[in-house]
């Protein structure tokens, strides 16, 4: 990955700039006393100063602390402004530079607490979030910077494994409470058309989206996954890739947006959603899609089949072996996956990225669990098909050691070649080793280094082979 958090945008500090912090209450307290226009640019003066002077993390966490206060005064005020004011919106811009310069202070110290690293994450996403928003309200198209510094934020949050740290943040309008829901909060904002909106609905829209966005998830960008739903590149200037724009980006840095739990949260009953909340996201949710929504015809089912869980089992269910299964009921499929309804005990095991086998009355089928949703009815999953024939291998470190368990998706190539896919429970090999492979049914071993993988989700990986 080639994005760095260093390339944040934030100004450079200058030495001529002196702010004592113990001054900052006293000049926060002062401007509230002044006409809410002239207070607001006594503020926003006064944060443009801090961001670019040199202090300690403790001091400038505690002065950021107390504009987000300010903020959350002007905000109430800025309620009854239609359109947002034009210092409104660069105090958004500069809460969100506070809050960057805070972040690469906490990163270039100690390692920082999981909920003090989350924390500072959120605030800058969510000052971001902010200027996206207001931008919108003026029907303006929001800097370019501003989609370079969400994406890299969220980046940094999904390395430091905090996209799920719950914060606490009583803003209005209301916000997600996790990273990754704010992030794809201001994603599906951006793809929901927001210029055509009237008046007023964006931040309807933002508040009816902050319960409901992390049921969306973004997932590693497969070449051969042809499935519906927006591609992000986080090293992009833009929320998500036009649908008809070519993929160029590195693979490191592309994200599907995958929509499917969402698009089952919606139609779930929401008791604390008012009427104009649900009626906006019923009219803007054909736009997540795009134009194309999907690219399979999907058949409508109601049938039996079972799911046999995770590499272990399935390489038991290959050798006729009859591991423990699953059983579902299959609600809608196509030839690219498929719908299923599972009992809700089952969650624990069927978690995103897990690899299944699904069993009907005809061939069996390879899949990754592509995005679950807990409902009333019990537990949705979206199945991707994996296309090719499965079969059971034992890989060793050396001819006569431990055996491991790994299954081959095999896929006639044009010609008279195969294209040959090793699943691996994650971990357990490292790129560059030499492994002796066996098949099912086959006395010889064959020795191959193992290549890169060009899969990985958070159970198996998937290394492309060349097999004579």
């Amino acid at each position: 990955m080639t994005l760095n958090a260093l390339r944040l945008e934030v100004p450079d500090i200058r030495e001529d700039n002196s702010l004592a912090p113990a001054e900052i209450a006293q000049r926060l307290a002062a401007a509230r006393l002044l006409e809410p226009e002239h207070g607001l640019q006594q503020v926003l003066g006064l944060l443009f100063t801090l961001n670019r002077s040199g202090l300690t993390l403790l001091e400038r966490q505690r002065a950021l602390q107390s504009f987000s206060d300010e903020y959350r005064h002007y905000a109430s005020l800025a309620k009854r402004q239609h359109p947002p004011s034009t210092l409104f919106v660069r105090l958004c811009g500069e809460l969100a530079i506070g809050f960057k310069r805070l972040l690469l202070q906490i990163l270039q110290g100690r390692q920082p607490s999981m909920p003090h690293l989350a924390w500072c994450l959120y605030m800058a996403q969510h000052f971001l979030a902010q200027q996206l928003l207001r931008h919108y309200q003026l029907y303006q198209e929001p800097p370019p910077a501003l989609w370079r510094d969400s994406h890299l934020l969220y980046w940094i949050g999904e390395h430091q494994q905090c996209l799920d740290e719950p914060v606490a943040a009583a803003f209005e309008p209301k916000p997600a409470s996790t990273l990754r829901g704010l992030y794809q909060q201001m994603l599906l904002l951006a793809l929901s058309n927001p210029f055509h909106l009237d008046e007023g609905e964006c931040l309807t829209l933002f508040s009816a989206l902050a319960p409901l966005a992390a049921q969306a998830r973004l997932q590693a960008w497969d070449e051969e996954d042809d499935a519906e739903g927006p591609l992000v590149d986080l090293s992009q200037s833009q929320a998500c890739l036009g649908f008809e724009q070519p993929v160029e980006g590195e693979v490191g840095n592309l994200r599907r947006f995958e929509l499917g739990a969402l698009l089952i949260a919606l139609d779930e009953p929401a008791p604390l959603q008012s009427a104009e909340e649900h009626q906006l996201l019923e009219r803007v949710r054909h736009h997540w899609l795009g134009r194309q929504q999907r690219r399979h015809e999907r058949a409508e089912l109601d049938g039996h089949c079972s799911l046999v869980i995770g590499l272990p089992a399935i390489h038991a269910q290959l050798l006729d072996k009859l591991p423990q299964r699953t059983e579902a009921q299959l609600l809608d499929a196509s030839p690219g996956g498929a719908r299923l309804l599972c009992n809700i005990n089952e969650g624990g095991q069927l978690q995103v990225g897990q690899l299944v086998l699904l069993l009907t009355d005809g061939t069996p089928t390879l899949a990754l669990v592509r995005w679950r949703h807990q409902g009333s009815e019990g537990l949705h999953l979206g199945l991707r098909y994996l296309k090719g024939l499965p079969r059971p291998v034992w890989l060793r470190r050396a001819p006569n050691a431990q055996t491991h368990p790994g299954v081959l998706q095999s896929t006639p190539a044009p010609g008279n070649g195969w294209h040959h896919g090793l699943w691996l429970p994650n971990g357990q090999f490292a790129s560059g080793e030499h492994l002796w492979l066996q098949l099912a049914s086959v006395h010889n071993q064959a020795i191959l280094p193992l290549p890169e993988s060009n899969l990985q989700t958070s159970a198996v990986t998937r290394h492309p082979l060349r097999l004579a």
